[in-house]
């Protein structure tokens, strides 16, 4: 394995006619480059530069040289036996919380990160990749209780030192994206997040610690799992994270390589997957792992600027009521870091004018609504809103379950708002208030986006389906996954969005109908081509 290898391929394939034959033979060579050989070498330094690549390639036949093909070995056994957990959830329970206003209208949920371990409250973000939490604060936002009017207790402060299983991320780490502007590769390796949000970003060290998971199948009683996870220790945060928003940390759940779903997937503890619900109540549930229920509807994610690094889809087009728009066809980007959701420009004007129409009301104005397109209205005429419902690609249909924001004067409802806005950008955003009410779960495995209706409470038997249509490997109940710990009244946080480029490897591969000899040869010529 540590020279090169010379593999000759013969195929002959053989053609009969009436009374003749015809054989056609084809030779192909290919060279197959051991990771740590010598070319290689040449090549990743020709790629990523220098010095500091030389210094950190492993000397053929040292301790570090071996560990590191040991390691290989244990991520291939996992790839091959599959998961070594169907679900995993926080260890203090897969409950999610959301508080209005006060912090974004977003879901956050309390982990555990370290040894000893500390809880934090973070907002989940499928729109960014990295897990950060404020460390060693040169400017965080304050984490006392008494900044916020929903706190039960203080928040708290990470800090590597005092962690037994913290370890630093060295310059020369695959993950470190900002490793070319180290001195040294062995230095910890610096980040910066930054988010849509007017100049507001999380910059710090990368580490790696366990997070505190749990797992849970079937009837069985709730066991512990601690994941080594690489973590931001964000030492200094700047725009709205100063002002009280995402003041305990961000989880990015999205499909870059430094993302916790990622890590779990690479070590062999989850499937690549995950699940997200959201209810009226501003509850909800996250599991990783979760591959959804056998009655779910589904679409697959598309490529942005030629890449997978975000969860695209293509929606075919809306439909208000019974009525189906044409000239609505577009692609957004689902992310449960964005509070509502957002419409190109031109379908925005092609729904809320048909909304217009169907709601047959005069339109009005409140004070401080975001919202364009708001009513008046009670409780009695809530039933006239007509339903706004998303067509993806086999007809599969996506029925947004509350599409308005209620407006109340003395706990009566007085009125309603449509809750989307025109995107500043050209592709639209499917916001958290359009999740609400289903189970909805990003297959980061085979690419695709499931949705199936859910009260979020007991996801083991999705709502409307019979017990056939519950998913082989039923999700933990609130028994199950009960901590004994105190109830947490903590106001939430607002994820962005980070504009960096994910590191995660996603395309699509296009099918073609081709002869079962050429398959083969296409498919063993493409293999060998691989480096190892």
């Amino acid at each position: 394995m540590e020279t090169w290898i010379l593999i000759c391929l013969v195929m002959t394939t053989l053609f009969l006619t009436d009374f003749s034959e015809v054989v056609v033979a084809a030779t192909f060579t290919s060279k197959l480059i051991h990771r740590f050989s010598d070319e290689m070498k040449e090549f990743r330094v020709s790629k990523n530069g220098g010095d500091k690549m030389l210094s950190a390639w492993p000397k053929r036949k040292s301790l570090d040289y071996y560990q590191l093909l040991v390691g290989n070995d244990y991520q291939r056994q996992n790839m091959k036996l599959g998961a070594e957990y169907q679900f995993l959830f926080p260890s203090q329970g897969s409950k999610t919380i959301s508080f209005g206003d006060d912090f974004g209208w977003l879901h956050y949920t309390w982990i555990d990160i370290g040894t000893p371990n500390v809880s934090f409250l973070v907002a989940l973000d499928a729109g960014s990749d990295l897990l950060w939490v404020p460390c060693d604060c040169i400017e965080c936002a304050p984490l006392s209780a008494s900044h916020y009017n929903s706190l039960d207790r203080d928040l708290s402060e990470y800090s590597p030192s005092e962690s037994s299983t913290s370890k630093h991320v060295s310059c020369s780490n695959e993950l470190c994206q900002l490793g070319s502007n180290c001195k040294t590769p062995k230095q910890p390796c610096p980040y910066i997040a930054n988010y849509y949000s007017d100049n507001t970003s999380s910059s710090g060290l990368l580490v790696e610690d366990t997070l505190h998971l749990a797992s849970s199948s079937g009837h069985a009683s709730k066991s512990l799992v601690q994941a080594p996870v690489i973590i931001g220790c964000g030492r200094k945060q700047s725009g709205v994270y100063l002002d009280g928003v995402a003041p305990d940390g961000v989880m990015g759940l999205g499909l870059g390589d430094i993302s916790i779903l990622s890590s779990l997937a690479k070590a062999g503890l989850a499937p690549n997957s995950f699940s997200m619900c959201f209810d009226d109540d501003d509850s909800g549930r996250i599991f990783f792992g979760d591959e959804g229920a056998k009655s779910q509807k589904s679409t697959s994610f598309l490529p942005l600027d030629g890449k997978i690094d975000a969860y695209m889809v293509g929606v075919e087009g809306c439909c208000i009521g019974s009525s189906c728009l044409e000239q609505t066809k577009f692609q957004a980007q689902v992310d449960s870091g964005t509070s509502f959701t957002f419409l190109p420009k031109k379908v925005y004007g092609e729904v809320v004018s048909e909304f217009e129409k169907k709601i047959n009301t005069k339109r009005s104005s409140y004070e401080g609504s975001p919202w364009e397109y708001c009513y008046e209205t009670s409780s009695e005429g809530l039933h006239k809103i007509p339903t706004l419902s998303l067509m993806f690609p086999q007809n599969n249909s996506f029925e947004v379950h509350n599409p308005v924001f209620l407006i109340y004067e003395n706990e009566e409802v007085t009125g309603f708002c449509l809750a989307i806005q025109p995107s500043a950008i050209n592709y639209g955003i499917i916001g958290q208030n359009f999740m609400t009410g289903y189970r909805v779960v990003f297959d980061r495995e085979k690419l695709n986006l499931h949705w199936s209706r859910s009260n979020c409470q007991d996801l083991s038997n999705t709502e409307g389906t019979s017990d056939q249509d519950k998913p082989e490997n039923p999700l933990p109940t609130n028994e199950q996954q009960s901590t004994g710990g105190g109830k947490h009244a903590v106001a939430p946080a607002v994820a962005g969005r980070t504009t960096t480029p994910s590191t995660a490897s996603r395309r699509f591969m296009n099918k073609l109908q081709l002869p079962a000899q050429l398959s083969l040869l296409l498919l063993v010529t493409s293999l060998l081509r691989s480096v190892i």
